[in-house]
């Protein structure tokens, strides 16, 4: 038969002695380029100390809606290319189950943004920015489209270099152009030691807001250098900007509060809708073939009141002959 072990009298002793907190202190929040409160150093641990530093893992998601057009498909193209933490995806159904798709979409590439290029009609280009899972996200109508291969200038920057992003001052002036200025920070600005970023800046992201609209450049860096590829001195001051392309504009139309959809932030008070516009221009003209039959019949009663009198030198030369 086994022995039953001993109880030792000091065990609740040991039991009521707290044991000494190890953990690591908690820490500060952090943004998208770093932490937003930097810890005290002489209060940091050893053990914090060790701990990774914070590295932006922004990845992108672009992909398009099935159906779209080629000169759609190229701009979205241009847009992977210029954007080296982008990952591409096969199209997507727009009309059925478009948010949850591309969201599933999204988890699985691990990326924490999206750019969808919905085509309707074959005729017009909406973009769709978003922050998945929790949002916000916004929908875009796509004007004045033009391509790389369109435009043919004479800027060419490095592929893969990271870009300075630009903004015009009325970004500030209010809290819907601030949310789509931060958006377009984190999703356009290449993250620091991505691994297929170059550590160069040749290139300029230009966004401006002219009429209510956000206007896209992108502008190569170019300075001059003398016969061993070294800045001159003052060269900084000769730097002159070349477009690059592509070139678009975007007219938001709503901002929601969720991926892909949710609760109204924002709508826009002067957006028209592609289908009003040409169901206008129809309208015009019908009305102008309209007024032709109604300047006719007009006529007709106008000739059955007013009776022409007979001309009396009607038939004075038809007898010489």
């Amino acid at each position: 038969m086994a022995k039953k072990r001993k109880r030792s009298s000091d065990a609740p002793a040991a039991a009521a002695v707290e044991k000494p907190d190890d953990s690591a202190p908690e820490r500060p929040a952090r943004t998208l380029f770093g932490f937003k409160d930097k810890p005290d150093s002489a209060a940091v641990e050893p053990a914090s100390r060790d701990g990774a530093p914070f590295r932006n893992k922004e990845k992108v998601l672009v992909t398009c809606s099935r159906r779209i057009i080629y000169r759609y498909r190229h701009l979205m193209q241009n847009v992977v290319s210029l954007l080296p933490h982008a990952k591409k995806d096969s199209k997507v159904e727009s009309k059925q189950s478009k948010g949850g798709q591309l969201n599933e979409l999204v988890e699985l590439r691990s990326c924490s943004s999206c750019l969808f290029f919905e085509c309707r009609k074959q005729k017009d280009l909406y973009l769709w920015m978003v922050k998945s899972p929790a949002g916000p996200s916004v929908k875009f109508l796509v004007n004045a489209v033009h391509t790389m291969e369109e435009l043919k200038l004479t800027g060419n920057h490095l592929k893969g270099s990271r870009p300075l992003l630009t903004f015009s001052s009325n970004f500030d002036q209010q809290p819907h152009w601030k949310l789509l200025k931060e958006m377009i920070t984190q999703i356009f600005a290449t993250p620091k030691d991505h691994r297929k970023a170059k550590p160069f800046h040749d290139h300029v992201f230009v966004f401006s807001i002219v009429d209510d609209h956000i206007w896209f450049r992108n502008y190569q860096i170019s300075v001059p250098h003398n016969e061993i590829d070294k800045v001159d001195k003052g060269g900084l001051d000769k730097m002159t900007l070349v477009e690059v392309g592509p070139r678009f504009c975007l007219n938001p139309i709503k901002i929601f509060g969720g991926s892909f959809g949710g609760p109204t932030l924002y709508e826009n008070p002067f957006y028209v809708s592609p289908n009003q516009i040409r169901a206008l221009e129809k309208r015009k003209k019908a009305g102008k073939y309209a007024h032709k039959v109604k300047a006719k019949v007009r006529r007709r009663e106008h000739e059955k009141v007013h009776h022409l009198e007979p001309d009396e030198f009607a038939d004075i030369w038809k007898g010489e002959d």
